[in-house]
């Protein structure tokens, strides 16, 4: 059973290696619109088997704080919610990091962010851009 999972930790490495996609999101709650898109574009490039990155910077970060989304967003009708947004690109593999100095700057902590969401440099974001397969910015 180890070396099953082994194995398939290898493919998703080697997955990540060649079929990498990354969605910049500078876009917080000034621009909800924006963010949603950003979660939506991920979500499909994850369904379209990339192994797909959010990286969240400036007010992206603050989407990602606990919480956050359920006191801030305020639900229109007949539009997807951000949460919603959320949980779709997190259910296909969507991987979201959230920039280190972003978080620094606004005092937010890794425990804060939402289960799943982790803190990456912004090297991090260059070397994986630097490979990727495509990028889109929000």
């Amino acid at each position: 059973m180890q070396a099953t999972m082994n194995q398939a930790s290898a493919k998703t490495a080697e997955k990540c290696q060649h079929d990498l996609f990354i969605v910049l999101c500078a876009s917080g709650f000034e621009n909800i619109a924006r963010a949603r898109s950003a979660l939506m574009f991920a979500a499909l490039a994850a369904s379209a088997d990339y192994c797909t990155v959010l990286y969240c910077i400036q007010n992206a970060v603050d989407l990602m704080v606990k919480g956050r989304i359920e006191e801030q967003e305020k639900p229109q009708c007949d539009v997807p919610t951000l949460r919603q947004r959320l949980d779709e690109a997190l259910e296909m593999g969507v991987k979201i990091q959230c920039c280190t100095q972003t978080m620094a700057n606004k005092i937010i902590r890794e425990d804060e962010l939402i289960a799943g969401v982790k803190a990456a440099g912004a090297m991090s974001l260059i070397e994986m851009t630097s490979r990727a397969k495509g990028s889109l910015s929000f």
